[in-house]
């Protein structure tokens, strides 16, 4: 029996048909396709803060409540692009960090992973961001030169379209597809003047393939905390979800920090 431990991090992905995903353990690399149709087991040992590394409760985003107050890496202007200030010179909490992330070129895209949405992402997350999410299309909206000028557009456009993933469907894969170009041209009357210099001409549509063996009917969400022992044979992974045999669930990016050990029964 093999067992691998080590604090969890969300899923490093690699674009190619389909997915695959990677998770890194520190001192194990696992290729997570190659655990399709086995049984594994899942025990949650401890927390360890992806800031500060300490066994404290994990709050939001792999971060103890601490860290998830104190980090740059948490900032309020992460998830929501609007508030960002290092074009005007002026911290949040790191201003050479808050520099570093946002003064970088920024896309705004379209998605379809249940229906479409609007998101913003770092030029160089192209196209991880839309694997996170699960989408199965999507397409390049604006290049903006920084993650405020993006995040005003992403606002003008959740007027017309949303901005959130139904993750249900998605894991359920009740989808259906959009013309995405279509809907680009739509929205670009709505942007605001500031940002029409940015659009993109021309862009075509992104085709994302999963590798799911069988989707689920209905959905059991494994909570480690809750639950820190599982068992459960992989059937499918999609954006930061691991699919298993009796419709369980589980979504890596929530139990970031959690530390665990998995083993192959």
């Amino acid at each position: 029996m093999s067992q691998f431990e080590g604090v969890l991090k969300k899923m490093i992905t690699a674009y190619q048909k389909p997915i695959q995903y990677y998770l890194n353990l520190e001192k194990h690399f696992l290729h997570v396709n190659q655990l399709l149709g086995k049984q594994l087991k899942i025990e949650f040992q401890k927390y360890q803060c992806l800031n500060c590394g300490a066994n404290k409760k994990i709050f939001r985003q792999g971060f103890c409540y601490d860290c998830f107050n104190e980090t740059p890496r948490a900032g309020e202007w992460i998830m929501k692009p609007e508030l960002s200030k290092a074009h005007l010179d002026e911290e949040d909490r790191d201003l050479e960090y808050e520099k570093k992330v946002q003064l970088q070129p920024h896309i705004v895209y379209l998605a379809n992973s249940s229906s479409v949405k609007v998101g913003v992402t770092r030029k160089s997350q192209v196209p991880t961001r839309w694997i996170d999410q699960g989408a199965h299309e999507a397409i390049q909206l604006l290049e903006t030169p920084n993650r405020y000028l993006a995040g005003v557009a992403e606002v003008a456009l959740k007027d017309y379209v949303s901005d959130k993933t139904n993750w249900r469907n998605m894991l359920k894969n009740t989808i259906q597809d959009e013309d995405l170009e279509a809907k680009a041209n739509e929205l670009q009357a709505h942007l605001p003047d500031e940002v029409k210099d940015y659009i993109l001409s021309d862009e075509k549509e992104f085709a994302i393939e999963f590798p799911v063996e069988k989707y689920p009917t209905k959905l059991k969400s494994l909570n480690l905390a809750k639950n820190p022992i599982f068992e459960g044979k992989l059937v499918g992974i999609k954006g930061q979800y691991l699919i298993f045999d009796e419709d369980v669930v589980f979504n890596v990016r929530n139990a970031e920090g959690f530390f665990v050990k998995i083993s192959l029964q």
